[in-house]
């Protein structure tokens, strides 16, 4: 009895998973086939099928747990301990000086590469 209501919820997953494409697809066709109406009208219809398409796909198992994973991403966003604007500062003057010394040893390599390599040529 247990794996006839399981094939059951597998098939009602597998049947909105399948009604979640049809929308988004039938989205992008109607918003190619209308294109000369106005973006506005297109755009609120494109914001409706995907609200729609959001609905029937939260329903399922697989979109219930991506909205849990993103509220308690949301959550843990809250605890982080954002730097100050002194050490964001500071972060970002040694990233650059980095940046230079490694620009300056690149070409300073590829300087010499291209003579030795010019030597070998001429």
């Amino acid at each position: 009895m247990s794996e006839k209501i399981e094939s059951e919820g597998r098939n009602q997953e597998l049947l909105k998973w399948i009604a979640v494409t049809i929308l988004v697809m039938g989205g992008i066709y109607l918003n190619s086939y209308f294109s000369s109406e106005s973006l506005l009208l297109r755009t609120i219809g494109l914001v409706g099928i995907a609200a729609v398409a959001g609905w029937i796909a939260s329903s399922t198992a697989k979109g219930s747990a991506f909205i849990d994973l993103c509220l308690e991403a949301r959550v843990e966003i809250r605890k982080v301990v954002w730097p100050s604007r002194q050490e964001t500062t500071q972060t970002t003057i040694v990233v650059l000086i980095v940046i230079l010394i490694v620009a300056i040893i690149l070409w300073l390599l590829d300087s010499m590469l291209n003579g030795i390599i010019s030597s070998f040529i001429t």
